[in-house]
């Protein structure tokens, strides 16, 4: 069962949530503050846009780091392609513009939303939020009904 899951193995599952776990932890240790994907996203656009909601004093205070922490994510990806991907990397046929459009079709939802998988699914989980436990069931959720829907569409 597990081989038909996991056609890859599970190790880098494993290691890839225990350092998940790590990237989640430490920033909030060292400042209190969760490091979602969703509040890079918002941060990093408050470089470029006006509105007040981008320029919330949070988002100010916290952009340079979380700035740092996403270019390490994306630092990091790269490395592991370099060092470890190998030919076996990339397991997904979707075209890279559907990908990168996506994601930033994810980035503005969550942030509406008011958090992303990370940080209620790890962070918020983790603290035994309810309205995480929620938004993480709701997540996962909508994405196997988005992925059913897609595979007939697509």
């Amino acid at each position: 069962m597990l081989e038909t899951l996991f056609p890859n193995g599970t190790e880098q599952y494993l290691l890839g949530g225990l350092l998940v776990g790590i990237g989640i932890a430490v920033p909030f240790i060292f400042t209190g503050l969760v490091a979602g994907a969703s509040t890079v996203f918002t941060s990093t656009w408050s470089y470029f846009l006006k509105g007040s909601f981008f320029h919330e004093e949070t988002f100010i205070k916290t952009r340079h780091w979380r700035l740092a922490l996403t270019a390490g994510l994306i630092t990091g990806g790269f490395a592991y392609i370099l060092t470890l991907g190998g030919e076996s990397t990339f397991v997904t046929t979707i075209d890279t513009w559907r990908l990168l459009l996506g994601g930033f079709i994810i980035g503005i939802g969550t942030r509406m939303s008011g958090g992303c998988a990370s940080g209620h699914g790890v962070a918020g989980n983790a603290s035994l939020e309810k309205t995480s436990l929620v938004a993480t069931v709701t997540f996962l959720f909508v994405a196997v009904i988005t992925a059913q829907l897609t595979s007939y569409i697509f």
